[in-house]
């Protein structure tokens, strides 16, 4: 469903194109994340979760930065890992300020097991677009997402 909006034809185009965008990216997000309830994780605490895993321990503010969190949402997040045991923090000895967030042998081994089912559910899910369809649905979405604020 498009927009209702009684705008300009550049203005009904880009609500209507927004709201699609939108629309489309929470529905597969919906799809893609359903197993996560079931593992009593949120789509925030798996994206910290998949970023320590894959590139290794980092600061909280930087962890924020790569989920476009706000740092009071990342530390809500994170505090929630950590009463699951999932990660651990560690203050840094030069600046106390800076926190370093470090999966834990029990976060490794979840998110090691969790996440091959999630590659499997993106691969379904994209795989209604052909390959070329793929590329230029990631090129359009990077051009939108680096537009200069």
């Amino acid at each position: 469903m498009g927009t209702k909006y009684l705008g300009t034809p550049e203005e009904v185009l880009a609500l209507d194109t927004f709201v699609k965008l939108v629309r489309a990216a929470e529905s597969v997000s919906h799809r893609i994340h359903r197993h996560l309830v079931d593992l009593d994780i949120t789509v925030s605490q798996f994206g910290v979760l998949e970023a320590l895993y894959h590139l290794g321990s980092l600061h909280q503010r930087d962890l924020a930065e790569k989920l476009l969190k706000s740092g009071g949402n990342m530390t809500l997040v994170i505090d929630n890992l950590e009463k699951q045991e999932l990660v651990r923090r560690e203050r840094e000895i030069s600046d106390r300020r800076c926190i370093k967030v470090h999966l834990t042998e029990k976060g490794k081994h979840l998110i090691g097991q969790i996440f091959p089912n999630h590659v499997a559910a993106v691969v379904e899910e994209m795989g209604i677009l052909t390959p070329t369809e793929q590329t230029e649905l990631g090129r359009l979405c990077k051009q939108l997402g680096k537009r200069e604020e």
